[in-house]
């Protein structure tokens, strides 16, 4: 987990212990990370620690031993650690940021700067309540130490009352003949798995020196059910009531699946879809009833009813389903509201089963036509009916926190599907989870007077293999008076049963443990609540969402939990010069963690700390904006690199080259109406030629129009147009004032950005940005100023120093065999917010890209719009 700057380093900083300590109690999971390493050189070493925690974790505490001293976090309110922030790094000390993000991992980073022949310990606790999901808890930790350690250890102890089911662990790295190294012990109501190899077995192979440890190490059980009650654990004043029936019949579903075909989703985005519909079709059972919609810029439904889950109907709809392909724009609206009345009329004229659950499951991977505020007023119950909607959000281009919310407010939940090649998977993993519905409006009741602050307690559905927690606090601990009841809908008839609570005596359960997390029913309790709390802070009257926020600001205090309401503040006491160094660790909510922000912060200076966020990328992201500032944004770097090009107004250059595909865009620059008083001339784009010759389109967008060439005709378009144009080879988005999307048949999609200037301005003009998405549908032979960067780019970063400004280090880039001095600095990515943008951090090449770009910047000025010389 402890990672140098750079494998230079590796013979000099000596990680000699990293240990994953992890104990679950009930679900309740307690991690603590603990690495330690020595600065053998004699000179002062940057050391990275850099761990992976689950999304679903809150951050408890964090510590860092330095010569000595130990400096402890302290959770803020988020406004006052920011404040504290900014007053730091105004001052010129030391600060720090941590937002960092992956599927099902966040990335927490710290780097510090450790003196000759000392040593750091750093110590990570985090907290998380494990999710039943197809019958099985997981717990997932993410190693890579990156070199051989002296002592290497995980040690997970699992304490379930109820009893273990079954139990297995692995690792993604360890190949048949490794497995015996994890030892597992289970007994009927403890397992303990150790996993620590040593220095010699930690070799990759019998010569090498580097270590086979890199990847995930997994650990997956269930627990005994024997009770339909279910389970309930009271400790210390506070209960937990664990609620997954077995052997109950599943409810019949009636489900339509809602599928983007718009442009956006060509090429293997269209593919995978196309191969998960097929495998769920084939998953329906006979007494669930379905239906396919489609939808681009036209809505077309496979039947105008749904259809009994026969082996005929299922048969017909696979065929449909192979012929879906590529059309149009995103008519998000119009195909819900179908959906909707074809399950209400179904019902209506009672061509559904009357004990069954009506469901959408819908998918998209753009930005709906009519906007997410009238999606959301139209699907709001009553309207939408009493269904579940469930949204999968495909890519990088989605609003997740629409699709969240839209789910929210009809009974359902949403989930991110990933570019990538497990994309299928994804898909029918989702499916599989809300496949089965076990009981509809399950409420579960406890007395009145025996129990207080009570989470939530009535559930939409019950699906199989999953599990209901319910938590609270008692009221004079009166287990007397402590009736429990489950009521719910079930497939033939009402579901209800009750039961009585009583207390587990820990220490009679496990005699011979030392029991160390007694208060994990309240930790438990507040984890659930928080979590419940900021779910309520984002819908209802403003009254209720600030009373909600409040009420969770409140308990992540109390408990010292890492919150988006909080921050982890760890502060250095004093510096030499007398002030406080702070540095802040930061929880993303999942709106931000699916934006295409990567934000970082660097602070190369003594005794400084440096955070990192990430965010997951699958395909190169290039960008031309602004004065003009070139931007590649790197997903498996989490990182980017930018450079400024300067030429003289008129000069066009080629942006991107596929001669494979037919595939040319060229982009003109003009200055300044005049010279600033200042002297210096801006430069920006104000016209693109976009070419696909194979294809037999054409478009010319300037800062006044756009011309679209397209199957033999002619259309020009005006900036305060708001038109969406479908083609049989491209695909036209255009937002009124604001961007023009274009989708190139199973190919690339640009981006390009209207930036408005006041029209009255004594010297700025208006200009384009122009970004490219889902570069890696290019083929490899792609080139031009932006297209070579389309596979990625090979480069190291070393020697950090601080440059000129002290927020701006320099450092040292290897890169096409070149040695580079290059800059930490900012460029604007305004594909969110076109007026003001968001700062992506980047290494910035100096000298129009010298060393960076293949050739010289000259190189790339062709003699017209649509020329490549």
């Amino acid at each position: 987990m402890f990672l140098p700057t750079q494998p230079l380093f590796l013979c000099q900083v000596e990680v000699y212990s990293v240990t994953v300590d992890c104990t679950v109690t009930s679900r309740f999971a307690h991690t603590v990370m603990t690495s330690q390493a020595l600065n053998k050189a004699n000179t002062s070493k940057e050391i990275f620690f850099e761990v992976q925690l689950p999304k679903t974790a809150f951050i408890s505490n964090f510590s860092m031993e330095i010569e000595g001293q130990v400096y402890v976090g302290e959770v803020k309110e988020k406004e006052k650690a920011k404040k504290q922030y900014q007053k730091a790094v105004s001052s010129g000390q030391t600060a720090g940021l941590v937002k960092a993000s992956g599927r099902k991992m966040e990335k927490f980073s710290v780097s510090v700067n450790i003196a000759a022949e000392s040593n750091v310990t750093f110590i990570l606790t985090y907290e998380e309540l494990l999710q039943r999901k197809l019958g099985q808890y997981e717990i997932l930790t993410q190693v890579k130490p990156k070199q051989r350690v002296q002592e290497f250890k995980i040690v997970t102890n699992i304490y379930e009352p109820q009893g273990i089911s079954f139990l297995d662990a692995h690792a993604t790295f360890l190949t048949n003949d490794l497995l015996p190294l994890v030892e597992k012990t289970v007994t009927d109501k403890k397992a303990r798995i150790f996993f620590s190899p040593t220095m010699e077995q930690q070799r990759s192979c019998a010569d090498c020196d580097g270590t086979f440890i890199d990847g995930d190490f997994v650990i997956k059980y269930d627990v005994n059910r024997a009770s339909s009650i279910g389970d309930i654990q009271i400790v210390n004043g506070y209960f937990v009531h664990f609620f997954a029936p077995p052997d109950l019949p599943r409810v019949p579903k009636n489900v339509v699946f809602v599928i983007d075909r718009s442009g956006s989703m060509s090429g293997r985005k269209i593919e995978q879809t196309r191969e998960a519909m097929l495998a769920i079709l084939k998953d329906l059972h006979e007494e669930d009833h379905f239906a396919v919609v489609l939808f681009g810029s036209t809505v077309e439904p496979w039947r105008g009813t749904l259809s009994k889950a026969t082996a005929e109907n299922l048969n017909e709809a696979l065929a449909f389903v192979r012929k879906l392909h590529i059309s149009g724009s995103t008519n998000f609206n119009d195909a819900l509201l179908d959906s909707v009345k074809m399950l209400i009329s179904d019902r209506k004229e009672q061509r559904i089963p009357e004990r069954s659950i009506d469901m959408i499951i819908a998918l998209t991977d753009g930005m709906p036509d009519s906007g997410p505020g009238r999606i959301l007023e139209n699907m709001r119950p009553p309207m939408s009916g009493n269904i579940s909607l469930f949204c999968l959000g495909f890519g990088n281009d989605v609003d997740y926190s629409f699709l969240d919310s839209l789910s929210k407010q009809n009974k359902g939940s949403a989930r991110k599907i990933y570019q990538g090649s497990d994309a299928t998977l994804q898909l029918q993993g989702f499916y599989e989870e809300v496949s089965s519905p076990l009981l509809l409006e399950v409420d579960l009741r406890y007395p009145d007077k025996a129990v207080d602050f009570l989470t939530t307690n009535h559930f939409n559905q019950l699906f199989n293999g999953s599990e209901i927690v319910v938590a609270g606090q008692l009221v004079d601990n009166d287990l007397e008076n402590f009736l429990m009841e489950v009521v719910g809908q079930g497939f033939e008839e009402e579901f209800k049963v009750q039961g009585q609570a009583g207390a587990v005596d820990w220490g009679v359960m496990y005699p011979d443990e030392e029991y160390i997390f007694g208060d994990f029913t309240e930790r438990l309790w507040a984890y659930l609540t928080i979590q419940q709390l900021l779910e309520k802070s984002k819908s209802g009257t403003t009254d209720e969402k600030g009373n909600a926020t409040a009420k969770a600001l409140d308990m992540s205090l109390r408990y010292s939990f890492v919150t988006p309401l909080t921050s982890m503040v760890v502060t250095k006491p004093e510096t030499e010069d007398g002030t406080e160094s702070p540095l802040i660790a930061d929880k993303l909510t999942e709106g931000k963690r699916f934006s295409h922000l990567t934000y970082q912060r660097l602070h190369i200076k003594q005794n400084h700390y440096s955070f990192c966020l990430s965010l997951p990328f699958y395909s190169v992201v290039t960008a031309v904006d602004g004065d003009p500032h070139f931007m590649i944004e790197l997903p498996d770097r989490d990182d980017a690199l930018c450079f400024n090009i300067n030429d003289k107004p008129g000069s066009i250059f080629n942006l991107v080259r596929d001669l494979k595909q037919g595939i040319l865009v060229n982009g003109e620059i003009i200055g300044d109406k005049m010279i600033p008083p200042d002297g210096k001339i801006n430069t920006y784009f104000w016209r693109f030629g976009i070419v696909h010759q194979t294809l037999g389109v054409r478009l010319i967008v300037s800062t006044q129009d756009v011309s679209v060439f397209q199957d033999g005709q002619l259309v020009k378009l005006q900036w305060s147009d708001w038109a969406p144009l479908k083609g049989s080879n491209m695909d036209i988005l255009l937002t009124k004032d604001r961007s023009l999307t274009v989708t190139l048949k199973d190919s690339v999609k640009f981006v390009i950005l209207l930036h408005k200037v006041w029209e009255k301005h004594p010297y700025h003009r208006n200009y384009l940005g122009f970004y490219t998405l889902d570069t890696h549908l290019m083929s490899s032979s792609v080139h031009g100023l932006l297209g070579q960067f389309y596979h990625g780019i090979n480069y190291e970063v070393s020697d950090l120093r601080p440059g000129e400004v002290p927020e701006k280090p320099d450092a040292t880039m290897f890169v096409k065999g070149r040695e580079l001095n290059v800059t930490r600095g900012w460029q604007r990515d305004f594909r969110r917010d076109v007026k003001k943008g968001d700062n992506v951090p980047c290494w910035f090449v100096h000298n129009n890209g010298t060393g960076l770009i293949d050739g010289e910047a000259s190189d790339y000025i062709v003699s017209g719009l649509f020329k490549t010389v």
